[in-house]
């Protein structure tokens, strides 16, 4: 007796099939890299995004800004994963393209957040990990 049976190619689209990685995928990087999912999932949601704030990524992801701040955002900048991009608290060396956003006063300041390097190259690996490139 078998224990499982394949599919006939034509029943399925072999596209979809390296998604069997995503679970072990999602392990190695909790194990290797201290990535807890949540996280992982964020990262892959502003991965093509130059910066972004806090309101706009809750509001996609229909979650609390509190919240995504406080669990995301601030121990991902102490992990070197997140910084901040734009900040109107340091306007003494903004560059022509900064100052576009400083129209804005104190009372609706939303301060620009990007990934770090470190975190555009663990995504990548995680890409990788899924389409089952990096599993020996």
């Amino acid at each position: 007796m078998r224990e499982f049976n394949k599919l006939r190619k034509y029943e399925y689209s072999t596209d979809r099939n390296y998604l069997k990685q995503l679970d072990l995928a999602i392990k190695k990087m909790n194990e290797d890299h201290g990535i807890p999912q949540s996280w992982l999932v964020i990262m892959l949601y502003v991965y093509d995004l130059e910066f972004w704030t806090a309101a706009h990524v809750a509001k996609e992801m229909h979650r609390s800004e509190r919240v995504l701040k406080v669990k995301f955002i601030y121990p991902c900048m102490k992990e070197d994963l997140v910084y901040k991009h734009f900040d109107k608290l340091s306007p003494g060396n903004m560059t022509i393209e900064q100052q576009l956003f400083y129209d804005e006063n104190k009372y609706n300041y939303r301060i620009r957040y990007a990934l770090t390097q470190r975190a555009r190259l663990l995504v990548q690996r995680f890409y990788r990990l899924v389409e089952g490139k990096e599993f020996t």
